[in-house]
């Protein structure tokens, strides 16, 4: 019953800025690790940031000081904000969990940044 949906998606200006969103359930959300992925056309799935059980945070060096991944186990909910937008991070973002040394994913959110 693992479920993991995605929100937040959408087109923005170069510059501009967006939340997304990641609702989970059907898991301990509390003890899990989340993640963020986004994969362009014709391009790798690209891991660009984490967040622990704990809160501690890891980014990928194309993102790092422009996003910014949290989550609030209340609401057993991550998000990922994401300022001054470029065109190059246009992709299709992916919400990941693992829990109990499985992965889940959600169904991935479309970015398209342009003018």
């Amino acid at each position: 019953q693992v479920q993991l949906v995605e929100s937040g998606g959408g087109l923005v200006q170069p510059g501009g800025s967006l939340t997304l969103s990641c609702a989970a359930s059907g898991f301990n959300f509390g003890i899990s690790f989340m993640a963020w992925y986004r994969q362009a056309p014709g391009k790798e799935r690209e891991l660009i940031a984490g967040i622990s059980s704990g809160g501690i945070t890891n980014y990928a060096d194309s993102v790092k000081g422009r996003f910014t991944i949290s989550r609030i186990n209340a609401k057993n909910t991550a998000y990922l904000q994401i300022n001054n937008l470029e065109p190059e991070d246009t992709a299709v973002y992916y919400c990941k969990s693992r829990y109990l040394s499985r992965d889940y994913w959600g169904q991935g959110t479309q970015v398209t940044v342009s003018s």
